[in-house]
């Protein structure tokens, strides 16, 4: 991991020439209210309302950054806490001593990308300034971007790819870092590693998928996408070398015809994981990472405590099973990281991976 002091690779990322500036930098006349999207309660889509009067977000922490928005994106983790998905397991991280007097996370604003500008330094943030523009995505236990500014650790913040407007550069972060999480810190896949290694990722075409085609690719892999037909000239645009349109037949029965895979991503869970893990080289440190958990469900279901106790006795069951069996069976998620952002930042600037849009 970068280091994170005033002298680290961070701040050369940063205005050249200008020395690292300290301590709070606090707006003379700082608003108490801003514009934001939040819901007062869990539901479906009228949950949602615009309000002008959210409190402003404050600096409660020496490392901390207030951004400006200037772009922010919706993800389909925000369609699903805004449903109450995961309520439990991201109460208990706002608050796990239980010491705010108010118990609700409401008004909770949700949206998890964010590209800006900072505006407000706490007083250990020497690789950040404000006036710099930046991007980061959010932890889901925090106050989201969907509002004229947004509170962030400096840890989980990066300087904005120099080539990406704004509106793009909000595009990425999210999925780039759950990507990131499932190849890279999970799956042990890296620059050094990679080259030559056959790698399949089910459910390439949403934003996770994308992003991940173009990061393997940029390491030197082999990669075979799953996705529907008329997602395959995306594929191939992002350098999938083999794209196999899951509704044209049996789709364990046509990856059977091809040699076997190093790696495997999964964004697509259920039945396929009965059956994709066949697919792996036996006995060479071949991995099937899944982005498809029971984790936070769990917890919804059964509580704190026997939901994590569940999940362990899930995870390591399957772990040790198909160890046996000589693969490696892994669960993977969003991870937030500046550090890891500024690799990603570097792949953009160098065009080894473009922001996709929805158009695309």
């Amino acid at each position: 991991m970068l280091s994170r002091g005033a002298v680290s690779g961070r701040a050369l990322r940063g205005a050249v020439g200008s020395p690292p500036s300290r301590g709070l930098r606090a707006s003379p006349r700082a608003p108490s209210a801003m514009p934001s999207w939040v819901i007062d309660r869990y539901g479906p889509n009228d949950v949602l309302r615009f309000t002008r009067n959210m409190v402003f977000p404050a600096i409660n922490f020496p490392n901390e950054v207030i951004i400006k928005v200037h772009a922010a994106s919706l993800n389909p983790i925000d369609l699903s806490m805004r449903s109450g998905y995961g309520a439990t397991a991201l109460n208990m991280k706002r608050d796990p001593l239980k010491l705010k007097s108010m118990d609700t996370e409401f008004p909770l604003t949700l949206g998890r990308d964010v590209s800006g500008v900072v505006m407000e330094c706490g007083l250990n943030v020497s690789y950040f300034k404000p006036g710099d523009e930046v991007w980061a995505a959010i932890p889901p236990w925090k106050q989201g971007t969907l509002s004229e500014f947004v509170v962030a650790s400096g840890n989980e913040v990066s300087f904005k790819p120099k080539c990406l407007s704004h509106t793009e550069a909000a595009s990425l972060p999210y999925v780039g870092l759950t990507a990131w999480s499932a190849v890279n810190q999970v799956g042990g896949l890296n620059q050094s590693n990679c080259s030559g290694k056959r790698v399949l990722i089910l459910g390439a075409s949403g934003g996770v998928g994308t992003f991940a085609i173009q990061l393997v690719k940029a390491w030197g892999a082999h990669v075979t996408a799953v996705c529907s037909h008329d997602a395959s000239t995306l594929m191939k645009k992002l350098g999938a070398d083999d794209v196999i349109d899951y509704k044209s037949g049996n789709l364990e029965q046509q990856l059977k015809t091809l040699p076997l895979f190093d790696f495997i991503l999964d964004n697509v869970g259920g039945s396929t994981e009965n059956w994709a893990l066949d697919l792996l080289k036996k006995w060479s440190g071949a991995t099937y990472v899944t982005l498809v958990t029971p984790f936070l469900i769990n917890m919804d279901k059964l509580g704190v405590a026997d939901g994590m106790l569940q999940t362990g006795v899930t995870v390591g069951s399957k772990t040790v099973k198909h160890l046996f069996k000589g693969v490696h069976y892994r669960w993977a998620f969003f991870m937030p990281s500046g550090p890891s952002l500024d690799e990603i930042a570097e792949l953009v600037d160098s065009g080894k991976v473009l922001a996709v849009s929805s158009s695309e």
